[in-house]
């Protein structure tokens, strides 16, 4: 029994000028250090054709997700719920729908080029089908290297927690958190034709900062993977609202072709290009010795959860709105913040005033998709790494992938425990206490029943 498995690879460069996502500052593309692509990867048994797409992109939001899986249906004939897609959350590609960060957009050119991408994943779908080739897969998973990943929430000495503080605050005590450092890979090897692998971690794209496009650390995984084991790469984010890549205690060479960023974080293009290679480094461990599986069933399962939303107090109101007021005048220099802790004052007003009147629950759908006796389980957004670490705890699979930002972006989903430490993810989702806990709970209900089938 084998699969059989189509790759392919298309551009999706915006125009110069175009407005960066990622931060709550303007930034407009001013060039490149390297491309924004879509991966597409079509598995195909007896019974099913599924297909797993990976975009250079901040994040879809779920209602521009929804678009791209009307147009992915209508102009593939794949199936609306055998479609896994997800962006590689790089904070260095451009926007495909306006975002709340409270500053004029080009709303006629984000059109086009949100168009222009869901143009270029039918390109992709179509491009993988055709380049259907047997492939047996196999599975393992590495362990990362040190010093590329770490919880970015810290508790201080005055009891409270901070999201990325300043290098070397003497006010830090420690991490809240504990990093989960698998790395989990997927092989196909295919007749004729490259391997195809998958690649699951959970940190943040987050390395690079400034106003040059850029796949972030990916682009480093993909190249050192191609020039090294002349494979195709698939970088699928895991659990990592709650990790970055900065060490607030630097040491020896940590500081190596890095820079410290408005924020409080190491970026750079170096920086990119050390998390990618190191990332890549376990591939290369692990690739030659993965375990091949004779079991090509595909199966797929949806469930949703529903929760309260993290509606504001009345009282919260006057102080959000007057933020919210001076941010969109440019004037946070007269919000009494910096760097990151500025980017949560503005971040929490936005929300505040975006729920001001509602909605009161949201519902979050969930996605199972088992290949043999692998799942992946995907989560539309950015959960904790604790999220991760608990779906990846049920019996029954050889190996669990958590994967974020799947099939639209509902934003954070921080811990119960987030919201009474506080930090720039508790402060600024949209859901109440209560929801990553929903989504363990949610992602084993799917676990299960992919296990009866």
């Amino acid at each position: 029994m084998s699969f059989s498995v189509g790759f392919s690879k298309v551009n999706i460069n915006p125009p110069l000028g175009a407005e960066i996502l990622g931060y709550y500052v303007v930034r407009r593309a001013k060039g490149f250090l390297d491309d924004l692509h879509i991966r597409a990867m079509a598995i195909k048994n007896e019974e099913k054709t599924v297909v797993i797409l990976t975009a250079d992109l901040c994040y879809i939001v779920t209602s521009v997700a929804e678009e791209y899986l009307d147009k992915i249906v209508a102009e593939t004939g794949i199936q609306r719920e055998n479609i896994f897609m997800t962006a590689t959350h790089t904070h260095t590609a451009t926007m495909i729908s306006p975002a709340f960060h409270g500053f004029e957009t080009n709303d006629t050119q984000i059109e086009e080029y949100k168009n222009f991408v869901g143009s270029r994943m039918v390109d992709a779908i179509k491009l993988a089908l055709s380049d259907l080739k047997p492939a047996k897969m196999g599975f393992a998973t590495g362990r990362a290297p040190e010093r590329i990943a770490y919880i970015r929430r810290y508790r201080m000495k005055d009891g409270t927690s901070f999201t990325c503080p300043p290098i070397n605050d003497p006010n830090i005590v420690g991490p809240i958190g504990e990093l989960d450092q698998r790395i989990h890979v997927l092989r196909f090897a295919r007749e004729g034709a490259r391997d195809v692998v998958i690649v699951n971690y959970g940190i943040h794209a987050d390395t690079v900062n400034g106003e040059l496009v850029s796949a972030d650390f990916p682009h480093w995984l993909y190249k050192t993977v191609d020039l090294t084991l002349d494979a195709d790469c698939m970088f699928i984010i895991g659990a990592q609202g709650d990790v970055g890549s900065t060490n607030v205690h630097p040491s020896g060479g940590d500081m190596n072709d890095t820079e410290i960023s408005f924020d409080n974080e190491m970026k750079s293009p170096g920086m990119a290009r050390f998390v990618g290679r190191a990332i890549a480094g376990t591939v290369l461990q692990v690739f030659d010795k993965v375990e091949f599986i004779e079991d090509d069933r595909i199966e797929i399962v949806h469930k949703a959860v529903t929760v309260k939303a993290n509606n504001p107090d009345p009282t919260e109101m006057p102080l959000a709105r007057k933020y919210k007021e001076l941010h969109e005048q440019g004037r946070d220099d007269e919000i009494p913040f910096k760097a990151m802790q500025l980017t949560t004052a503005v971040a929490d007003a936005m929300r505040k005033c975006r729920l001001e009147n509602g909605p009161f629950e949201y519902t979050i759908p969930l996605m199972g998709l088992k290949l043999g006796p692998i799942a992946l389980v995907g989560i539309p957004g950015e959960p904790f790494t604790e999220v991760g670490v608990k779906i990846k705890d049920t019996d029954g699979f050889s190996m669990i992938m958590p994967c974020g930002l799947v099939n639209g972006s509902y934003g954070y989903f921080p811990v119960m425990s987030a919201y009474e430490e506080g930090g720039y993810e508790s402060k600024t989702s949209n859901y109440g206490p209560g929801v990553a806990e929903a989504i363990v709970s949610c992602g084993k209900d799917i676990l299960e029943e992919l296990k009866e089938r």
